[in-house]
């Protein structure tokens, strides 16, 4: 109920002679529930290199006048969330350098696990750094040339064999989309832990161009066909050629951050191959199959646990009703509320539908518990809306420890199922009865088509796909210091 902050949202795209930085905005207006602190966009038509980025939304990042200048073919662009770096201008994304080689510029979604020995490498190696963020690390390491730069796979780019180098020395969550003067690169750490996906676009008089974006919501506002997702350690290259991939070898078992699924993922974005909200409402059927209760309606949480709502009533046999009004503008403001109201932010946020509530006993259904700094009061909200009973229902596990690929979930002393056993949160919350889905069931719906998928599940059983502590993977000099 007090969900955990989201991550950020990456774009990318090749289609020279449209309005690249235009689309880009919409794009990123579709992705913005990814992150709220920044945006930023930057184009290139090769040579030159532009970029824009602002504090706040994408709304309140971006003017006409901001984005009259952007010209070029190519373009990229971000929303940030911070988990690693402060909320300043100097750490907005995308971070750009001009290189021997042309233009270069990088948005990144995730969280570099090793960034302090790679901090570490770039400095002894001469290479100045700006900012506190694994983002630049991440450019700075690009613009290194690796021991060999002759032509490559892709003529005379000497950008493929520098981003194979990354994905050999970074570790942790990376999903970037990579601008130069070779076109659109993208790339996901080899575990795969954040989405990316490809689109194309057509445009002007029979053309096609080709995009990159964290999710494919960001597709249909602009007139994008979702193609596939870019799969874990694969590169590929949007530009003049079309789609163009390069695969590692050999890559560890697949791990992208199941809550993806859960909550950060918006409702029509597939993943996978797969609709979140079709499986959304599955985990919700699942729930009410582990954890029936005599009941007379459900009611989800808007917004991200109303699939879930609707499966649980499917499951359950029940009515699903509204049963909580949110108002969707309670964030945009600019005034804050005093001391009384700011105690009292649920009641800002949501509204008790009273005459769908009085006298019946709810299922309340929303997606996680992390805090727990809400979910008592919502509760309370719908008690006071005439609710007889109020049984709390979690479509997730209980998440019981944080997150280190990207996502704000708290410390352990943060996190309420990592002190308190169920029965004490249900206490706390002062619900009638609470239950979590289980990570078996939550894993069987999830990997329904496919029983071989691996996804980071470590929020709830803490067991992390890769080692937490930085520089326990030795690098070799060269790796990053080239010839």
């Amino acid at each position: 109920m007090s969900g955990p902050k989201h991550e950020c949202g990456v774009f990318g795209i090749w289609a020279p002679g449209a309005d690249v930085a235009r689309i880009t905005f919409f794009a990123l207006y579709a992705l913005q529930h990814r992150g709220q602190e920044s945006a930023g966009i930057a184009t290139t038509d090769g040579e030159r290199i532009v970029k824009h980025r602002g504090l706040g939304l994408v709304t309140q990042a971006f003017t006409e006048d901001d984005l009259r200048p952007l010209e070029g073919g190519w373009a990229i662009g971000h929303n940030r969330y911070s988990t690693r770096g402060a909320t300043t201008l100097r750490n907005a994304q995308p971070f750009i350098l001009q290189t021997l080689h042309g233009p270069l510029g990088l948005a990144h979604n995730g969280n570099v696990t090793n960034a302090r020995t790679l901090r570490q490498l770039l400095l002894e190696r001469g290479v100045g750094l700006s900012t506190n963020s694994d983002s630049e690390l991440l450019l700075k390491a690009l613009a290194v040339p690796v021991r060999d730069e002759r032509a490559g796979e892709v003529g005379e780019s000497v950008w493929l064999p520098r981003l194979q180098r990354l994905l050999r020395v970074a570790e942790g969550a990376y999903s970037l989309a990579v601008m130069n003067r070779d076109g659109i690169f993208g790339l996901r750490d080899p575990h795969g832990f954040r989405p990316l996906c490809i689109g194309e676009l057509p445009y002007g008089d029979g053309q096609i161009g080709y995009v990159l974006a964290s999710e494919s919501c960001a597709f249909a506002p602009i007139g994008a066909r979702y193609v596939r997702d870019v799969e874990p350690g694969e590169i590929v290259r949007l530009g003049p050629r079309g789609i163009e991939s390069w695969r590692s070898p050999t890559v560890p078992r697949p791990a992208m951050c199941v809550f993806e699924y859960v909550y950060f993922a918006r409702p029509d974005s597939d993943l996978e191959g797969r609709s979140v909200h079709l499986l959304r409402q599955r985990f919700g059927e699942r729930l009410a199959q582990e954890s029936p209760v005599a009941a007379d309606i459900v009611v989800g949480v808007p917004d991200s646990a109303l699939p879930a709502g609707i499966g649980f009533a499917r499951g359950a046999g029940l009515e699903y009703i509204e049963g909580l009004i949110k108002n969707r503008y309670i964030g945009r403001t600019f005034i804050q509320p005093d001391a009384r109201l700011r105690r009292d932010k649920v009641r800002l946020k949501y509204t008790p539908l009273r005459a769908n509530l009085a006298g019946k006993r709810v299922v309340l259904v929303d997606d996680s518990i992390v805090r727990g700094s809400t979910a008592g009061p919502l509760v309370q909200l719908l008690r006071d809306g005439g609710a007889a009973e109020v049984h709390v229902r979690i479509s997730s596990p209980p998440v019981r420890h944080p997150c280190f690929m990207g996502v704000d979930l708290g410390t352990h002393d943060e996190i309420i199922a990592h002190q308190k056993s169920v029965e004490e949160i249900r206490q706390h919350i002062g619900a009638d009865s609470l239950a979590y889905l289980s990570l078996p069931g939550m894993l069987d719906v999830v990997r329904e088509s496919d029983a071989a998928r691996g996804y980071c599940s470590a929020c709830f059983d803490g067991d992390y796909p890769i080692s937490l502590e930085d520089g326990t993977t030795k690098l070799q000099f060269e790796d990053i210091h080239g010839a």
